[in-house]
């Protein structure tokens, strides 16, 4: 093999990966939230869960883009285990179009709708007319003109009719158990490297469409692809909660429970496909010109067979699997520093965008949690007395800032990375509403900070102590806050979900500035009727201004989530 046809293989394997990359993801944009929602609504039992599964997965042409959605679902509570076992069950069907697809190339001569699509979809990307569906057209041009170079190429080094090509094959008895396993480990490992199922199932096509690698062994790699495909969402897991391990695992449990029940009744399975696509399977043995023309058929149909059989059998032991991960997968004991944690982005950026974006919406939901609770530490801090307690409380303060900080940056770094791939305009205006919502989140913790920090120099640079009805106006102003930051809350975790009056934000924000407005000038009058030092009034407003300033922070987060837009647009 020269330079030329070895780079050769190489750019069309490329091609035909970015193509899947390409298609896949322009099928994403298009289908945009409604991809999620469908996701989300249409599991109401296992039987819909797997129709919901394949469909999804027929559409984007990715079974590990639906694996890892139902992932990322998990980790983020959006879904049960069960209700994910049973989409990636579905999404195992639903990836077998791929290799129909991939037949359909290998069969009939596409070059010119290859070519044409390629045409059609640049004019649509360049007049920015229809933008996504011009990215799929461009994407299946990839993936066909890839499928047909690397078959061109395969039929042209005409290793029928190297003798020591077809030796190496023939060395292997189709019918022994290490010959099965050296295939298998051969599939998944390929399949591991390349992370394309869909790069390593062409590949197999070509050796089965040239006649040099016997049928049997095509399927034993078929096989092997299986189970490699599943270490994608166990390595996209590591770092999620221990549900979305459970989920990841499952996805290769199940693979590898088929895998090993069919290689039990692999002939006559075999037989049983090859009755279906009325293929010969005496012919497909012995002659090469046979297995040249039915091959890459037979490889599609033993593919969506398998599946579909694996498919309708652990369909029925989804609540067994469940309980089987369960007891493998354990919960981590929980660390002390477990509230610094994040919690939905520590896997990574996925290999869906929407997907990341919706890690990264529940991340900042833990946010605002965070600055709340964090607040209401604050709260506390004002009526402790004992030194040794509020010592320990100001270094929680202490710690939680810190926290927010960290917060900030990682989910705005996690954003910056995600704004970087392929996505919708939609997609991209929410990154932009979410990246000024970290900024201003951590701007409410830097205010709960403040407002510990002149409590504490209160504390250690004066002997006096706050009135009575300044204790009072405090309270009532930081308890203004808390009512503030608790419908801040609600607007960013559950705000896209159902309607939420944001009316009662703004008449809250309303509230706080009127009454900063009536301490501040009552401050004036009470330093000249010496109800209290100067120096007592400093520290007072210095709180009171804070708490003010928390409020505008809290609208901005409210404002910065985009929400009152959705709500005025009738969304």
């Amino acid at each position: 093999m020269n330079f030329t046809v070895a780079f050769t293989l190489l750019g069309s394997l490329a091609l035909l990966m970015f193509g899947m990359k390409t298609l896949s993801e322009a099928l994403q944009k298009m289908a945009g939230p409604q991809l999620r929602n469908m996701l989300q609504k249409m599991t109401a039992n296992r039987f819909m869960g797997a129709f919901t599964g394949m469909l999804v997965t027929a559409g984007i042409q990715s079974s590990t883009a639906t694996t890892l959605m139902a992932v990322s679902f998990v980790n983020a509570g959006l879904l049960t285990l069960a209700q994910a076992i049973s989409i990636i069950l579905g999404a195992h069907v639903g990836t077998t179009i791929t290799a129909w697809i991939m037949n359909l190339a290998f069969a009939f001569d596409i070059s010119i709708f290859a070519y044409f699509s390629a045409f059609a979809g640049i004019i649509m990307i360049y007049t920015k007319k229809q933008k996504n569906l011009g990215e799929f057209l461009f994407g299946m041009a990839f993936l066909f003109i890839g499928l047909i170079t690397l078959r061109k190429t395969g039929m042209s080094m005409e290793l029928d009719q190297n003798p020591e090509v077809l030796n190496f094959f023939n060395s292997f008895d189709p019918t022994s158990i290490w010959t099965t396993i050296t295939f298998l480990l051969i599939g998944t490992v390929l399949t591991l490297c390349v992370q394309s199922s869909a790069a390593i199932m062409a590949i197999t096509m070509t050796l089965c469409s040239t006649g040099i690698l016997p049928i049997e062994l095509g399927i034993i790699l078929v096989l092997g692809e299986n189970i490699g495909t599943t270490i994608t969402s166990n390595i996209a897991a590591l770092g999620a909660n221990v549900s979305a391990r459970r989920t990841a695992f499952s996805h290769m449990m199940i693979n590898v429970v088929g895998v090993i029940w069919v290689l039990c009744i692999l002939h006559p399975f075999f037989k049983l496909v090859c009755n279906i696509v009325g293929c010969d399977t005496s012919l497909l043995s012995s002659d090469i010109n046979y297995a040249k023309d039915n091959g890459t058929m037979v490889l599609a149909a033993f593919h969506t067979a398998f599946n579909l059989a694996n498919t309708l059998i652990m369909i029925w032991f989804v609540p067994l699997i469940e309980k089987i991960v369960c007891i493998i997968i354990k919960p981590k004991p929980e660390a002390e520093d477990e509230e610094s944690r994040l919690k939905f982005i520590t896997a990574g950026l996925m290999q869906t965008p929407e997907l990341s974006i919706l890690n990264a919406k529940k991340e900042i939901g833990v946010f605002a949690d965070r600055c709340y609770k964090m607040y209401g530490f604050t709260q506390k801090l004002l009526h402790i007395t004992q030194g040794d307690e509020f010592n320990r409380l100001y270094s929680r303060i202490e710690k939680y800032e810190n926290i927010t900080d960290k917060m900030e940056v990682q989910i705005a770094n996690y954003l910056n990375q995600v704004s970087e791939g392929r996505l919708s305009l939609e997609s991209k205006t929410e990154i932009q509403h979410m990246l000024r919502m970290v900024s201003e989140l951590e701007s409410i913790g830097d205010a709960c900070y403040n407002l510990a920090r002149t409590m504490n120099r209160k504390r250690q640079h004066s002997q006096n102590d706050f009135t009575e009805k300044q204790y009072e106006s405090i309270t009532n102003m930081m308890s203004l806050g808390d009512d503030a930051l608790e419908q801040m809350v609600i607007v960013v975790k559950f705000g896209e979900q159902r309607y939420v009056d944001l009316n009662k934000s703004y008449n809250i924000e309303h509230e706080i500035n009127n009454y900063r407005n009536q301490l501040k000038n009552q401050n004036i009058v009470d330093i000249d009727n010496h109800l209290y030092d100067y120096q007592m009034g400093v520290y007072y407003m210095d709180i009171i201004s804070e708490c003010e300033k928390l409020g505008d922070y809290v609208i901005n987060v409210i404002e910065a989530t985009g929400i009152r837009e959705k709500k005025q647009n009738g969304f």
